[in-house]
């Protein structure tokens, strides 16, 4: 499962490997649906880290990272942004994406 981290937390976790930062709010249906989809992904590829930014908590972060919308989801490999999506993605397309940078 997916950990909720701040901005300051961000920072350190994707420092080093693979990491999808998923940047939801809490009241959105399309986020708690790509929340789902995550998890199941988390559990298939284990050379991915995945989480999560509250885009009420965090808005510094949110506009750091030039974050325009919710859902967005973006893949860091070793500090540096690789892929960036936006709106609700499929699991096949999720993994897709993850697997370019294994």
């Amino acid at each position: 499962m997916a950990k909720e981290v701040n901005g300051v937390e961000l920072e350190e976790e994707i420092k080093e490997g693979l990491v999808l930062v998923d940047f939801f709010s809490r009241t959105c249906g399309p986020c708690k649906m790509l929340s789902f989809i995550l998890d199941a992904v988390d559990k298939e590829i284990e050379q991915i880290k995945i989480v999560k930014v509250c885009f009420e908590e965090n808005k510094e972060t949110v506009e750091k990272y030039g974050v325009e919308g919710y859902p967005t989801i973006i893949l860091f490999k070793d500090g540096k942004e690789v892929e960036r999506k936006q709106a609700l993605q499929q699991k096949p397309v999720i993994e897709k994406m993850i697997k370019e940078y294994i």
